[in-house]
C-alpha cells in the first residue's frame, strides 16, 4: 500500500497529512468537450435559450465547482484558491460542434489544483448539457484531462499531445 497516499497502514481512507508540504505557487489547467449538433450550436452562439445565457452560466458554475471541490471528492483539501478563469473555444467537424471547455485554477498553499480545475471543467460542461437537454440529449461530453500543473514538490507537468 506503500504507493497510495491516502491508506493508512490498516489500508483504509485517509486524508493525506500536508502539515510539512512547503507552501509555493500551484497552477493547473484542464479541459473538457461537449459535442452539440447545429442548431444547439446557434442557439447558443445567437443566445436563443430561455434559461439565459449558457456559456455564462455554466461559467459560473465551472468557478462555483472549483471552489466547493473538497466538498464532493471525499480525500481533497479545502484551499483558498487565488484565480480561477474558464475559456471557451467552438471547432467544426462536419455537421457537429464541438465547444472546447478549459480552466486554469490558481492557489499559493501545500498542495495542489488538479481535482479544483478537472472538477470545474467537468461541472462546466454538464451544466451546457442541462441547460440544453430539452433540445437534444444526444450532446457527448468529454474527455475530461489534465493539460499541465505547475508547483509543488512533484514539479511541473504537461501532457503530451492527444
Amino acid at each position: 500500500m506503500t504507493n497510495f497516499t491516502h491508506f493508512n497502514q490498516q489500508g483504509r481512507a485517509k486524508m493525506v497529512d500536508i502539515t510539512d508540504k512547503q507552501e509555493s505557487s500551484r497552477t493547473a489547467i484542464s479541459q473538457s468537450s461537449i459535442i452539440v449538433n447545429e442548431l444547439i450550436y446557434k442557439k447558443i452562439t445567437n443566445h436563443e435559450f430561455a434559461k439565459g445565457d449558457v456559456l455564462a452560466v455554466a461559467q459560473v458554475a465551472g468557478i462555483m465547482a472549483a471552489k466547493q471541490t473538497s466538498s464532493i471528492i471525499p480525500m481533497c483539501h479545502p484551499l483558498s484558491l487565488s484565480g480561477v478563469d474558464i475559456q471557451f473555444n467552438w471547432k467544426q467537424n462536419e455537421d457537429k460542434w464541438e465547444l472546447i471547455i478549459q480552466v486554469e485554477v490558481k492557489t499559493k498553499g501545500s498542495t495542489g489544483v488538479e481535482m479544483e480545475a478537472l472538477t470545474a471543467a467537468a461541472v462546466t460542461s454538464l451544466t451546457i448539457y442541462d441547460m440544453c437537454k430539452a433540445v437534444d440529449k444526444g450532446m457527448v461530453i468529454g474527455p475530461t484531462f489534465l493539460v499541465e500543473k505547475s508547483g509543488g514538490k512533484s514539479g511541473d507537468y504537461k501532457r503530451e499531445e492527444m
